[in-house]
């Protein structure tokens, strides 16, 4: 080939690449705040999640029933964070639909579990205790 001749411009594949460069930010995986604040504010909704599942932690070793409620309602409270603001940096892991639904649920597990705590529940589902009563035989 000669030098004055441009190469001609290589037709793009279709297919996938064998290695991946790169990974796609999750939606709503941005900075909660701007770059200008140190890394702690940028990151606040994730540290709100995780403080209020550490003190629902301790809470727990002083009186079971009231710990846990508080890290469900964390848990719940992720979940409207994630619904609600447009970035919430780390707490956004997949994508939006699937982070309301892990947290939500998770949240709702939690906490409901947690008000059927023996002994004396705060709620009684009859279905779940012959769930339970069928599968302890």
């Amino acid at each position: 080939m000669s030098g004055d001749r441009a190469a001609e411009p290589r037709k793009k594949s279709r297919r996938f690449p064998a290695l991946t460069r790169d990974t796609a930010r999750p939606e709503g995986g941005g900075r909660a705040m701007g770059g200008e604040h140190a890394a702690p504010y940028r990151q606040w909704p994730l540290l709100a999640v995780c403080a209020g599942v550490a003190l629902g932690l301790l809470v727990t070793v002083l009186h079971f029933r009231a710990g846990t409620l508080v890290i469900g309602a964390s848990m719940l409270g992720g979940a409207a964070l994630r619904w609600w603001l447009p970035s919430v940096g780390m707490l956004a892991v997949r994508s939006r639909f699937t982070d309301l639904l892990t947290y939500g649920l998770l949240g709702l597990a939690i906490t409901l579990l947690s008000m059927m705590a023996q002994p004396s529940p705060w709620l009684r589902l009859p279905f779940l205790e012959d769930v339970v009563h069928f599968s302890v035989r």
